[in-house]
């Protein structure tokens, strides 16, 4: 249906090669071109759903989704842009656990009065997101109770707790993909339809595809983000944990509210919650990783107060309402308040340098 946006993919291309300097022009192709992407990403992970079941189909749309993502922050990362890595990191966290879950949750629930998870998986979810959540903040507190000697030590903690938080996330996959995969898996299947299914590998195919153009799209559009956002009067921390976070999660969005409008809030919530558990478990330690080879110099975990506390306040009220195994629209309307909530202090917050 939205096919016919594709049209953005050559012209947001055709503007950063002929006017690099028209930045407003080329983020908006930019942004319009993720669209049919972001579909194309949501059809073929839907298609492998029915080859591979609904956790390890949540966990390829979670991977494919970031990758786009990650690739941008490898890119960020070797420029010393260590700021924009970090606020691209909180704004996908807390966007796909807020935004991302909170828009599936209001889409299914006006259609389906109330729709069905796993409680168990859930809640098992909800535990590594307060473990991430964790990782994140306590760099920070540390470099504040220690003072400024701490900075000595800042990085070697943050490595540290990468290890840590790559371990966690490698455990976490064992747990819901091998040991306890009967907890993430839907709690009644669906009828199956005379509808045929294409073979997993075109569904592969069109991933790979869709995750590569994204990808190029995406770098085309944060070279173009800061400049064009400055005419919109944005701040930097602004463009990197809401615009440039959004953008990022066009994917998980639109498959997320896909699969819970189609009543499979099972995979939908492990498509929301999974993508922000990858983010932190996983993206995040391996980019301070990552720092220590091909960066200025190595990146720390110490993020900005309001970062931290955005982090922390996602967590809490996504646990709360992902521990019954029931959703309704009420509850995705007050993910989505809290991230409008985020959003609106952000816009505001001065435009400080932060502490890379």
């Amino acid at each position: 249906m939205l096919n016919w946006l594709l049209i953005f993919v050559p012209v947001a291309i055709g503007l950063e090669f002929l006017r690099p300097e028209s930045h407003a022009l080329i983020f908006l192709a930019a942004c319009l071109a993720i669209v049919p992407l972001a579909g194309w990403l949501g059809r073929a992970t839907e298609e492998l759903s029915h080859h591979t079941g609904e956790a390890i189909g949540g966990l390829l749309n979670a991977t494919f989704g970031n990758a786009a993502e990650l690739i941008i922050a490898i890119m960020a990362l070797r420029k010393g842009l260590y700021a924009v890595v970090k606020a691209s990191l909180t704004g996908s966290i807390i966007g796909n656990i807020l935004l991302v879950l909170g828009a599936a949750v209001l889409a299914g629930g006006i259609r389906h009065k109330e729709q069905r998870f796993n409680a168990v998986g859930a809640r098992a979810q909800s535990t590594l997101l307060t473990l991430a959540a964790v990782g994140l903040i306590m760099p920070a507190a540390f470099l504040y109770l220690a003072g400024a000697q701490a900075r000595v030590t800042e990085a070697t903690l943050s490595l540290d707790i990468s290890f840590v938080l790559l371990m966690a996330y490698a455990a976490n996959l064992f747990f819901s993909l091998h040991t306890h995969k009967a907890l993430f898996a839907a709690e009644a299947e669906q009828p199956e339809s005379e509808t045929h299914h294409p073979g997993p590998a075109r569904s592969v195919a069109m991933l790979i595809g869709a995750t590569a153009l994204i990808a190029w799209i995406s770098e085309i559009l944060v070279g173009s983000v800061e400049p064009a956002a400055a005419s919109f009067g944005m701040t930097s921390i602004f463009i990197g944990v809401i615009v440039v976070a959004v953008i990022g999660n066009a994917a998980e969005h639109s498959t997320a509210v896909m699969f819970a409008l189609k009543n499979r809030m099972e995979l939908a919530m492990g498509i929301a919650i999974g993508s922000s558990l990858q983010m932190a478990l996983f993206v995040a330690p391996l980019l301070v990783i990552l720092s220590h080879f091909i960066g200025p110099r190595p990146m720390d975990l110490v993020f900005t107060p309001a970062e931290v506390l955005a982090v922390f306040l996602s967590v809490l009220i996504t646990s709360q309402i992902a521990s019954d195994g029931e959703s309704n629209w009420l509850e995705g309307l007050l993910l989505l308040a809290v991230y409008f909530i985020f959003a609106a202090v952000f816009y505001f917050l001065p435009d400080v340098e932060k502490a890379a």
